[in-house]
Formats: structure tokens, sequence, C-alpha cells
């Protein structure tokens, strides 16, 4: 007979693994790795590198997507340790003193992550540090091999004079390390502590370490090399790093003009524009070709109000079906005071989580980022682009670029409303993003 009174070891309720506290497997050197086991993202590769950009537009991507992912920045634990930078001989190998700090800081961030893992319920954990030597790496191996978590080295190689200069003027000098800090001595002093790092580097190795799971990315993606993927996390992270770069460009937002149902108070459908619809569509037109993009890209989606509001644009264009509007099923063409009216529990439903609630034969927000993911893809591998799309496609795409997850109610549950609205981001940002609003 079946005892309902059985304790269970893992939470039902939840998609992600739950570790046990209070197993007999915790006592055993190694637990159990199941296929939906939390995973560590380990940074690998010489200063100015672009890891640090890498692990920050990694996260905010996992976070989009409905995966709890969370950066380990060692650099900051150790400025946390050691409130003053002095120079560059703090990264000397032979610096005793130092090594240990730095020991201490690494093994108090992979503290930090199993506390993330086992508290925060988080799946992934970036861990951004150099982790240059097999020693440091072996710790790592060690830590999540005890822990029972999956492991995924990402390291970036460059060899590029003009890219490594280039990221040290654009990154390193504002850093807290060098406040305040002569511009001409600060490179000097960060050259210096790159050298410091390649007395002891020992990159990847495809035959020492081919039981290993990595990516290896050259000269900023210029080539890949990829080992041992365990599973679909993986392959996700994998996909996305392929697709990324850090060429300087802006992506414009563009909500569609006024529609006729817009004007109706009406969700959904495909209708026209409307009279001050047209309007905005010339304005917008005229500022476009005002602003002399080079090799500007225009995308719609199948709808008639985003089409229009590209013809008057006048350049050609791209129509995306991916960025059609949120399906709004049964409620589709319905006022919102219709949809109370006729469907009183949806309605309320909506109102306490708006991301993840689902139309009757419709969609969520939460299904339209799964939709939108291509496009983001395309969006990463694209220049200037400027994307004419609807509110709710909207708000998902500014989501990713402002690093907003389904908790960010300002961008995924605003109010809802017909105003045009169009903004520029920077997608770049070395991790983050700038949007300016019109």
């Amino acid at each position: 007979m079946y005892h309902s009174q059985i304790e269970l070891t893992q939470n039902p309720l939840e998609k992600i693994w739950v570790p046990w506290m209070s197993s007999r497997l915790r006592r055993r050197r190694g637990l159990p790795q199941f296929t939906n086991s939390p995973t560590m993202i380990v940074m690998v590769g010489l200063p100015a590198r672009g890891k640090t950009y890498i692990s920050k537009k990694l996260t905010r991507y996992l976070n989009w997507i409905g995966v709890p992912t969370r950066v380990f920045n060692v650099g900051q634990y150790r400025r946390d340790a050691v409130r003053t930078y002095k120079s560059f001989e703090f990264f000397c190998p032979d610096n005793e003193e130092a090594m240990k700090i730095r020991k201490a800081c690494a093994l108090a961030a992979l503290k930090d992550v199993f506390c993330y893992f086992t508290q925060d319920h988080g799946q992934v954990a970036v861990f951004d540090a150099t982790n240059t030597t097999r020693e440091r790496r072996e710790v790592i191996l060690t830590f999540a091999k005890e822990n029972g978590y999956k492991v995924f080295f990402v390291e970036s190689l460059c060899d590029d004079p003009e890219i490594i200069a280039e990221n040290i003027k654009q990154v390193k000098l504002s850093s807290p390390d060098y406040v305040n800090c002569d511009k001409e001595e600060a490179v000097t002093d960060f050259l210096k502590r790159i050298d410091c790092y390649k007395l002891t580097y020992v990159p990847l190795d495809d035959d020492k370490d081919r039981n290993l799971s990595y990516i290896k990315i050259f000269n900023v993606g210029s080539r890949y090399l990829v080992n041992q993927v365990q599973d679909h996390i993986q392959s996700r992270i994998v996909y996305y790093l392929m697709n990324i770069h850090v060429t300087p460009r802006t992506i414009y937002l563009c909500r569609h003009g006024e529609s006729e149902l817009n004007l109706l108070g009406r969700i959904g459908g495909d209708s026209g524009l409307s009279a001050r619809g047209i309007k905005f569509a010339a304005a917008l037109g005229t500022y476009i070709r005002g602003q002399c993009i080079l090799d500007l890209k225009i995308w719609t989606s199948h709808m008639r109000r985003t089409i229009q509001t590209a013809e008057a644009i006048g350049v050609p264009y791209e129509q995306w079906k991916a960025l059609n509007e949120i399906d709004a099923g049964v409620c589709e063409e319905m006022t919102y005071e219709e949809i109370q009216d006729h469907f009183p529990e949806e309605f309320a439903l909506r109102d306490q989580d708006k991301y993840r609630y689902r139309y009757p034969k419709g969609e969520s927000y939460e299904d339209l980022v799964q939709r939108l993911e291509p496009v983001i893809m395309e969006l990463e591998r694209q220049e200037n682009v400027l994307v004419i799309c609807h509110q709710a496609v909207m708000r998902c795409l500014l989501a990713y670029f402002l690093d907003k997850t389904s908790g960010g109610e300002k961008v995924l549950g605003g109010t809802d409303g017909a105003d045009d609205q169009c903004g520029d981001v920077d997608p770049g940002g070395r991790g983050g993003a700038k949007a300016t609003e019109y």
C-alpha cells in the first residue's frame, strides 16, 4: 500500500534542483549529478580579455529566459578585503601575503555560490575571475563535485594588441583600482599586472582537459572551440556566446503609431493606423532619415500597424512573425472593461501575476519571452537596427536590454496604454545597457 506520510526530499512545485540538507548522501565525497543540478560557469583568461563583459551579458540573458543566475566577481571580493590598491605587485606570484588574500577571496566567493544554490534556489552561478592556474581550477572542480554541481568553463583568449588596448581604455581605466590615477600610469600598471598573470597562466588544454566542458573564445569571437557540452543549459550558453559581439551600435525600439483599435481602447486585433498614428509614422520617418544611420536595418511584425509605420520611413524593411503582439486569445479586440465583465476571474488572475498570466487560448508574457529569443539572438549579431513593434513585445525587449527579470514590474508589469513610444538602446555597455525615450 502507498504511504502518503513518506517525507519528500524535493519540492515538487519547483522546477529546479533542491539539495538534500539532511541526507546521508551529504556525507559522501560527491553528490549524484542530476540533469537539472546547478551549473557553475567558470571564466578563464588573462585580464582585459572581456571576461566580466561576457559574465554580465550571459547573466542578463539567462535571467531573461527564466534561469535564475548571479555573477560572483572575485575581483570585487578582493577590493572589499583590500580597501586600497597600490600597484601590480599585489598580483606577483611570489607575493605570498597577497596570494593568501586572493585565495581567501576565491574561497569566500565559492561559499557564497553554495549559499546561492542552497538558500536562494539559484540555477546558474557565474564565477568571474581569471582562474588561470590548474590549481585554482582544480579547487573549483573539487568544490563542484562535492556539492553535485556541473561546471562549464568559458575561456577568453586574445592576442590582438588593439583589442586588448581598447578593452583597457574602455573598462579598466574606470575600475575602482585606478580612481584618481593618471591614465598613462594606470595603463602601465595594468599591463604589468597582465604580465604577472602570464607567469602562471596555463590555458585549458585540448588533450589534458578533454573530459571537461568548455568553450574557448578566440579574439572576441573570430573563432570558437566547444568541448563536451553536457546539457540544455550549456548548449544555450554556447549558442548565446557565439552570437554576441562588441561592435558599437544602436538598437532603436519603437512602438507602432496609434491604431484604430487603440483609439477604441481595444486590445490586439490587426487594424491599421489612425489619423494620429499616420502623423506619428511620418514624424518617425523624418527623424530616422535625419539621423543618417549607417546601414540601418528596419524590422516589423506581420501586423498592419507596424508595417504601415515602417512604410512611412521609405526604406526597405523586414517582417518578423516573432515580433507580433502578444496573443490575447478569446479576449482579442475587447476592451479591458469588457474583459472584466465577461471574464471576471481571468481579469483578477491577470492582475495577480501579469507576467505568467496566459489569456485563454492565448499567450502570457512568459510565452512571449520564449517567442522573442530568436529575435534577441539576431539583434545581438546585428549592428544598427530599428525594431517597430508592439507594447508587450517592446516591454520584453526592454526587459532584456535593461536587465529586468519577471519581477521587473516597471517594464513587464506596467500600465496598459496606447501612447506612442520610441527609444534607443545601447546594447553593449560592457554588460549593461542604456535607453533613451523620445
